[in-house]
């Protein structure tokens, strides 16, 4: 096998791109800030926790990730036309194709304060979001009006 200038130039090109990729990772990972800080209320927990036992975001979504049966669930509290009466009604009763689960009434307010407690951390879809460079995403709250 012969070694051409070519051959060298190949190699170090994709050595090169390798070393960027450590880096550039190394640098997005290693970060120590913790963008991920849980400001939920202990009622809105337990209703979390409800929210993945119940494995409702196999059919609902918040801020667009989940299952694609049912709403977006993000801004339903919120939601002139709904809101807490409507998540007791449908969380009581079922609705379209969603189940009856019967909870309890203390299981079905930490669900409602789970969905009120999300839905004050934004908008969904947010168009008002911010993309940087480092693939953080800053999105305005809506406790920032």
């Amino acid at each position: 096998m012969h070694n051409s200038p070519n051959n060298y130039f190949y190699i170090g090109f994709l050595l090169s791109l390798i070393i960027v990729f450590i880096i550039y990772n190394g640098n997005i990972y290693s970060d120590d800030i913790d963008n991920c800080q849980n400001n939920l209320s202990k009622e809105a927990l337990i209703g979390e926790t409800i929210w993945q036992q119940n494995s409702c975001f196999h059919c609902h979504q918040l801020y667009g990730l989940g299952g694609y049966l049912g709403p977006d669930l993000t801004n339903i509290y919120s939601d002139t036309n709904k809101g807490p009466n409507y998540i007791n009604a449908f969380l009581t009763s079922g609705i379209k194709s969603m189940p009856k689960f019967h909870f309890s009434k203390s299981e079905k307010r930490a669900l409602i304060v789970f969905l009120k407690e999300v839905d004050q951390t934004g908008y969904y879809p947010n168009r008002n979001a911010t993309i940087h460079p480092n693939g953080w995403v800053e999105i305005q709250t809506k406790n920032e009006k």
